[in-house]
């Protein structure tokens, strides 16, 4: 069975970096469209930034210039390096994976205070 596999929240102060990453574990096969999604308390769930099995990417304008999606080295991995957090980043992150099913991670909380 696909699942995701989420690591890398916390808690950071403004300014600070963070790094998440994701995997997909049980699956043989590559070619995913890779994406992370963030949810705010009291908001809708936003797509963060978007890494198409291609390779391009896209990112709402709110984290541009200051999140960075990747693909890792291990076959159906993915990070986002954010930097120059703010408290408004702060929320729940979700990877997401699509191949032929859609599937999501569970979640991991970054909260950006001093």
């Amino acid at each position: 069975q696909v699942r995701l596999v989420e690591s890398g929240g916390g808690l950071v102060q403004p300014g600070g970096s963070l790094r998440l990453s994701c995997a997909v574990s049980g699956s043989i096969f590559s070619g995913y469209d890779m994406a992370w999604y963030r949810q705010a308390p009291g908001k809708q769930r936003e797509l963060v930034a978007v890494l198409t099995n291609g390779g391009d990417t896209n990112y709402a304008d709110s984290v541009r210039g200051r999140f960075t999606i990747s693909r890792g080295n291990a076959l159906n991995t993915v990070s986002l390096q954010m930097n120059s957090l703010k408290p408004e980043d702060t929320a729940v992150y979700y990877c997401w994976a699509k191949r032929i099913g859609t599937y999501w991670g569970q979640g991991t909380q970054v909260t950006v205070s001093s």
